[in-house]
C-alpha cells in the first residue's frame, strides 16, 4: 500500500541511522525509552492521524468554519480527531512522567506530530497552538497561573492562542495598542483589537487561553513597553470551576486562501470594559517572553510546510507511477504502449527535485528537534548553551526555508499531475493553498532574513555561526572518507567558503552603521544560508546512505541509492547556483533599496 503523510522507511533513517535517536536513551531524562517505545508511540500517531484526521482534510477546507451567533462553529469531524489526539497523549509527548506526558525527546514528539501535520494541516493547528501557550505559561507563569490555567491545558480541557497582530500595525509588534490597565484585585483590564488570531474561537474545548501582548500606561515607546498577559474566554474561579464569560467578543472570522479548517479570528478585548487579563513575567518584557512561543511556533511552521510538501511529493509520486501517457523520445512508434510518465526524463526532474527538498528540509527540522532536546540534557551547562546558540542560529533557517522551497514542491507536484493538478477533485492543489500560508506564518521570509542577518550571525560573538561552520567542515572530513561523494562535497566547500567571506563583509559594514545596504538583500541572504545549511544535511545523509549500502542489505539498495541521487541533484544543481545571489550580495547591489517611490 502507498504511503500518503510520509515514508516510514525515511523516517526511520533520520531517527537511527542519521541523528542517532537512540543515543537519547543513554541519557537520564530518556532512560525509560528504546527503540521500541519509540516506534510504538510513531506507530500510534501513525494510526491516529490516518483514522481521524486524513479523512476530513478535504472536508475541513470545502466547509470552513462558519460564524453564528457570535461563536465559531466547526464541522463536526474536528473534535473526536483531537479528542484522539489528546488521548493518545500527543499533547504531553514531551512533558515529564510526573507532570503526565511521554516524556519522548522532542525529536519523537515532532517525528510523531509530522504525521497529523502531513494529515490534516488546520485540524492539527487546535493542539499545536495549545501546546506553545502551555509551554509559556509553565515558563513565566506563577504558581497560581499554573494552577487555574497551564493544569487545565496539560489535562487537554482548555486551549490556547498566542494574540499579537493588530490591524494597523502587522508585523510590526512595537505599533500595538492594546492596552492594559492595572485593577484593585491585581488583575488587568484589557482593550484593543487582534486579528489573524488562529483557533481565537471554537467549542473544541472547555475554555480558551488567548496569550495576549499588550502595554500598560506607564509602557515604554517600542518593543521594550510590551507586556503578555493571560485572557481567557472564561474566567475560571478559585476551585477551577468555569465563571463568567470574559468580555471577549468574536468580531468575526477570515477567510483564507488555505488552512481553511482553522479558524481565523478577529477578537475585540474589552468592548464592556470588564476584559480580564493576568500579567504573566514582568512588567514590559512580555515579548521576550512571548519569543519562547513564537520561536516553537516558527519551528512548527517550518515543519508544517516540510509535510505539507511531503504529502504533495507522495501523491505525484504515486500518481507518476500509475498514469500511462506518451513514449520515450527515441520511440517513434506510435502502435507500442504508453509509458508511465514517471518515465519521462522532465517528470523525473520534478519528482527528484521535490524530493532533494521536502526530504532536506524534513532531515533538517528533525535536527533542530534533536538539538531542543540536547540544550535540555546534555551533561555541561556549556554544552546545553552552545546547543542553544546553534538552534537560535538556525531557527530563521528552519522557518523560513521550507515556507518557501517545500511550497515549490507543491507547485511540481500540480505540474506532474498536468490538468488534474489543477482541479479541486485531487488533493495536490489544497496542499499548495494550505502551504502557501507558511511563508507568512510566524514572521514573513522577509523578517527572517533581517532577524538572521541582522541579530543571529553576530549574538554571542558569532558562537552559532562558528559552530555552524565547524560542523560542516566535520561532516566534509568525514565524506572524504567516500570518494563517490568528492563531486558532492566539493560545491558545498567552495559555497561555505565564499558565504563566510560575503558574511565577514556584511557583518563589517553592519558594525560600522551602514545598516540599509548590508541589510537591502538580506532575503538573498537566507535563500544561500539556507541552501548551504540544507547542503550539509544532505551530504549528511549521503554519507549515511553510503555506509547503508556497504552493509549491503539488498532490500534497502533502492533506497539509499535514491538518497544518494537526491544528494547528488542538491549539491551538484542547487548549491552553485547560489554563487549568483552571493554576487549581488558581494557588489551590494542598491537596484531594490534605490527604487523610488513615484518609479513604479
Amino acid at each position: 500500500m502507498s504511503e500518503t503523510l510520509l515514508s516510514s522507511r525515511n523516517l526511520a533513517f533520520e531517527l537511527y541511522e542519521v541523528l542517532d535517536a537512540e543515543g537519547l536513551t543513554q541519557r537520564e531524562r530518556f532512560a525509560e525509552h528504546n527503540r521500541e517505545t519509540f516506534d510504538a508511540a510513531i506507530s500510534t500517531a501513525r494510526s491516529i492521524a490516518e483514522k481521524y484526521f486524513a479523512p476530513h482534510n478535504r472536508k475541513n477546507d470545502e466547509n470552513e468554519p462558519r460564524y453564528e451567533n457570535g461563536q465559531a462553529i466547526l464541522i463536526p469531524e474536528v473534535k473526536p480527531a483531537v479528542d484522539a489526539f489528546l488521548e493518545a497523549g500527543f499533547l504531553n509527548a514531551a512533558r515529564s512522567f510526573e507532570a503526565g506526558g511521554m516524556q519522548l525527546p522532542t525529536l519523537l514528539s515532532q517525528a510523531c506530530f509530522a504525521h497529523f501535520q502531513s494529515a490534516n494541516a488546520a485540524s492539527t493547528s487546535y493542539p499545536f497552538l495549545t501546546m506553545g501557550a502551555a509551554n509559556l505559561i509553565e515558563s513565566f507563569g506563577t504558581e497560581e497561573q499554573k494552577q487555574r490555567f497551564l493544569q487545565p491545558m496539560i489535562d487537554g480541557r482548555f486551549f490556547g492562542t498566542m494574540a499579537l497582530t493588530e490591524p494597523h500595525a502587522g508585523s510590526s509588534l512595537s505599533d500595538i495598542r492594546t492596552r492594559a490597565e492595572p485593577a484593585a484585585d491585581g488583575s488587568y483590564r484589557l482593550k484593543g483589537n487582534k486579528i489573524f488570531i488562529s483557533g481565537g474561537d471554537h467549542s473544541l474545548s472547555e475554555n480558551i487561553v488567548h496569550m495576549v501582548l499588550a502595554k500598560l500606561p506607564d509602557a515604554p515607546a517600542g518593543v521594550k513597553g510590551i507586556s503578555l498577559f493571560i485572557v481567557p474566554k472564561f474566567l475560571v474561579n478559585e476551585d477551577g470551576s468555569l465563571g463568567a464569560r470574559n468580555d471577549v467578543l468574536l468580531a468575526g472570522l477570515f477567510h483564507k486562501m488555505g488552512w481553511r479548517g482553522t479558524t481565523s479570528t478577529a477578537l475585540n478585548f474589552g468592548d464592556n470594559g470588564n476584559c480580564v487579563g493576568y500579567l504573566v513575567g514582568k512588567p514590559h518584557q512580555g515579548l521576550s517572553c512571548m519569543f519562547q512561543m513564537m520561536n516553537e511556533a516558527r519551528i512548527g511552521v517550518g515543519m508544517g510546510a516540510v509535510m505539507l510538501g511531503y504529502a504533495g511529493y507522495l501523491y505525484s509520486l504515486d500518481y507518476a507511477r500509475e498514469r500511462p501517457q506518451g513514449r520515450l523520445p527515441d520511440s517513434k512508434d506510435p502502435s507500442t504502449a504508453p509509458v508511465a510518465i514517471i518515465q519521462h526524463a522532465d517528470i523525473k526532474r520534478m519528482l527528484l527535485t521535490q524530493k532533494a527538498y521536502v526530504e532536506g528540509a524534513f532531515d533538517l527540522g528533525l535536527y533542530a528537534a534533536r538539538l531542543f532536546d540536547d540544550t535540555t540534557t546534555l551533561q555541561t551547562d556549556t554544552e546545553r548553551k552552545q546547543a542553544h546558540e546553534l538552534l537560535d542560529l538556525l531557527t530563521p533557517i528552519v522557518k523560513s526555508w521550507p515556507s518557501e522551497f517545500c511550497l515549490k514542491a507543491n507547485e511540481l507536484a500540480i505540474q506532474i499531475l498536468g490538468g488534474h493538478g489543477y482541479t479541486r477533485e485531487y488533493p495536490v492543489e489544497q496542499y499548495y493553498r494550505d502551504n502557501r500560508l507558511n511563508p507568512i506564518h510566524e514572521g514573513t521570509h522577509g523578517i527572517q532574513s533581517l532577524d538572521l542577518l541582522g541579530r543571529k550571525l553576530a549574538q554571542n560573538g558569532g558562537a552559532g555561526l562558528k559552530q555552524l561552520i565547524r560542523l560542516i567542515a566535520e561532516t566534509g572530513a568525514r565524506a572524504q572518507k567516500h570518494p563517490s561523494l568528492t563531486a558532492l562535497r566539493e560545491p558545498l566547500e567552495q559555497l561555505v567558503n565564499r558565504l563566510q567571506s560575503v558574511t565577514i563583509g556584511l557583518l563589517t559594514d553592519l558594525a560600522q552603521g551602514k545598516v540599509n545596504s548590508s541589510l537591502a538583500n538580506s532575503a538573498l541572504y537566507l535563500k544561500v544560508f539556507g541552501h548551504t545549511v540544507i547542503g550539509w544535511r544532505w551530504l549528511e545523509q549521503a554519507i549515511r546512505a553510503e555506509e547503508g549500502l556497504a552493509k549491503g542489505e539488498a532490500a534497502d539498495a533502492a533506497f539509499y541509492k535514491g538518497k544518494l541521487q537526491a544528494a547528488r541533484y542538491f549539491l551538484t544543481w542547487e548549491v552553485p547556483s547560489c554563487h549568483h545571489e552571493l554576487a549581488i550580495l558581494e557588489a551590494r547591489d542598491d537596484t531594490c533599496l534605490g527604487m523610488q517611490d513615484e518609479w513604479f
